[in-house]
């Protein structure tokens, strides 16, 4: 059998990882991916402020999968044909490799099982003037980080010969999610520096298309924090003014010029915002795949959603929020019109937002886009892998292993500054991603593991999780024990 992986992302490389495991020799792993590097996106804070090189956060996929067995393409999938084509009746994807040695040759690869794990295409096109090489810097992927870092850098001469210093971190689309890396690269912007004595030289502001601060995409939620339960919008107010960060919310920018930012607010009012230096995360949209059938008639729309997400085993029918459950979120990550395709970590289509929707007057609308942050993707990943492989060996599909984000907790730790005796990090748990309003009518959550707590030790945690989670994904021993 082949089991063919697009993307070696944190839900890519944990399925192909955990599909070799369990499959062996026997039967064939490839995995597709454009880039010849592994990133662990979480650290790309730190590279953005001059802490980590991006060397620190990457290393070459070739090595780990000559030592797995794994087939490894350095390319871009490009098209899915899962009923073959007219002299095929196997699957397979369309495929343009990106490597310097073949760039621009295609070619197509077989499959019997597809795992659909391309994370987001990052759609900076989808607001005029955002993103790297136009008005705005990003934190998304390593190389963007490390040009953040030279930017901020040549602020940070400025400021210290005396000329103050703009700063407007946040979300660059009214729909954007990933509120949680931008919170933590305006506090870590803020740590350097008051280390470096500029605090005062620097004025941090904060917008975002949230109905609250603290909404992170999910809704916000109630955390239990040293004895009491606070809402995630006071702890990160709390925050904020430690920070002397200021705030922008129900903030659609739609359009960024050369130090200006333009945005509707959520009542329909256009306004600017001025800045020196500015980092804000575009809007995510699924990768630009196409779906033919075997007569080669264009699929795109029966496979994917309109955002460019594969279809999965969800409720995708439209209903008035006050009707959303966590059973309209999928369990098995299967697509419903192929048996032999899944979608992971990013990649699938979720049914509906996890915050509520909201519009300006004008019909704009204004509120983040669930995220999936690297704990789910990860077990995502798993867990496909572990079904694939089970239906694989014993001849029947039973997916007895399931991740409904409704049921599933996460835990985030938030980088406040890089210091190994003054750095902080806040602890966030959340159980589940979703909340659960029948389960959990006062919170949504479960109080008991839904908590936040900020100090150094956060901070150690976060770098040793950094090392932990590298040590996992090269593979070195005992690999498979650590958690996702």
């Amino acid at each position: 059998m082949k089991v063919v992986v697009l993307g070696a992302g944190i839900s890519g490389h944990t399925a192909a990882a955990f599909l070799k495991k369990k499959l062996g020799k026997k039967h064939d792993v490839i995995v597709v991916s454009p880039s010849k590097y592994y990133q662990w996106v979480p650290s790309n804070i730190w590279v953005g402020v001059g802490r980590m090189k991006a060397d620190q956060v990457r290393f070459d996929l070739n090595k780990v999968y000559k030592r797995w067995g794994i087939d490894f393409r350095q390319a871009k999938a490009t098209a899915i044909h899962p009923e073959g084509d007219a002299n095929s009746d196997t699957g397979f994807v369309s495929i343009e490799y990106t490597s310097a040695e073949q760039k621009g040759t295609t070619d197509k690869v077989e499959y019997d099982y597809l795992v659909n794990a391309t994370g987001p295409r990052l759609n900076f096109e989808g607001t005029e003037g955002l993103g790297p090489g136009k008005n705005t810097v990003s934190v998304c992927s390593y190389d963007h980080a490390a040009h953040a870092w030279e930017e901020l850098e040549k602020k940070i001469e400025l400021m210290k010969a005396g000329k103050k210093q703009k700063f407007l971190i946040g979300t660059g689309h009214p729909m954007a999610t990933c509120q949680g890396a931008a919170f933590e690269y305006a506090l870590n912007i803020a740590f350097e520096l008051k280390r470096r004595k500029l605090s005062d030289m620097a004025e941090i502001t904060w917008i975002s298309n949230e109905y609250e601060v603290g909404d992170f995409g999910m809704g916000g939620a109630f955390v239990k924090r040293g004895g009491y339960i606070t809402s995630t919008k006071v702890f990160t107010e709390s925050v904020f003014a430690e920070n002397n960060i200021k705030w922008i919310k129900r903030a659609g920018v739609h359009k960024v010029e050369p130090g200006l930012a333009h945005y509707e607010t959520l009542d329909g009012k256009e306004k600017t915002s001025e800045f020196d230096f500015a980092m804000l995360i575009p809007g995510f949209s699924g990768q630009p795949i196409k779906a033919f059938d075997k007569k080669g008639d264009d699929i795109t729309s029966t496979v994917f959603a309109p955002n460019g997400f594969m279809k999965v085993d969800a409720d995708y029918n439209a209903k008035p929020y006050e009707e959303w459950s966590i059973n309209d979120w999928p369990q098995t990550y299967q697509n419903p019109s192929y048996a032999n395709m899944y979608a992971t970590g990013i990649a699938f289509a979720p049914p509906h937002s996890i915050s509520k929707p909201m519009k300006s007057p004008g019909g704009r609308a204004i509120f983040p886009a669930p995220p999936r942050t690297g704990m789910p993707s990860g077990v995502i990943g798993k867990i496909v892998a572990q079904n694939i492989s089970e239906g694989i060996k014993s001849g029947k599909f039973e997916h007895k292993h399931t991740a409904n984000m409704g049921r599933m907790g996460a835990a985030c730790i938030v980088s406040a500054g890089y210091s190994m005796t003054k750095g902080l990090g806040a602890t966030m748990t959340v159980s589940p991603v979703v909340p659960d309003w029948e389960k959990y009518p006062d919170w949504g959550r479960n109080i008991k593991s839904t908590v936040g707590e900020i100090g150094l030790a956060g901070h150690w945690i976060k770098l040793f999780l950094h090392y932990m989670f590298l040590h996992k994904a090269k593979g070195y021993p005992f690999w498979w024990l650590l958690p996702e």
